[in-house]
């Protein structure tokens, strides 16, 4: 097994949608549960080579989308979007190469519920 089939497996074994960009904004890839979420629920079809924006099309998320991707350059810190619709919390994360070098980002999705056991269980409970 190379390589590229074990990342894809291990993203595509994950229950919530994962999508990578470029810096041009451009999706290069989607893990299964990406693809179902917004090809199949939401109607966009095919989003591999297009832009980010096809489905965050809104002035306020591009300008928001753009002003963090920026801040990867200096700061590599993960950044929280949002609560969507469905209550699942959707961050932007960076993408290094060995070079340190920013090479594009990643929307993921996490259940709030971990959230809330992990809160609860503070302190021993």
């Amino acid at each position: 097994m190379n390589e590229k089939e074990l990342f894809k497996g291990i993203l595509n074994s994950m229950p919530y949608p994962i999508v990578y960009v470029d810096l041009e904004h451009i999706i290069r890839f989607m893990n299964n549960a990406a693809v179902y979420h917004y090809s199949t629920e939401r109607g966009h079809g095919s989003l591999i080579g297009q832009s980010i924006f096809k489905c965050h099309g809104e002035n306020k998320s591009r300008e928001m989308i753009t002003r963090i991707v920026e801040r990867f350059k200096t700061d590599a810190k993960e950044k929280f979007l949002q609560v969507n619709d469905r209550n699942l919390r959707v961050y932007i994360t960076p993408v290094k190469n060995d070079k340190n070098k920013l090479i594009g980002y990643y929307e993921r999705f996490e259940n709030n519920f971990a959230i809330d056991i992990t809160e609860k269980n503070k302190g021993g409970q």
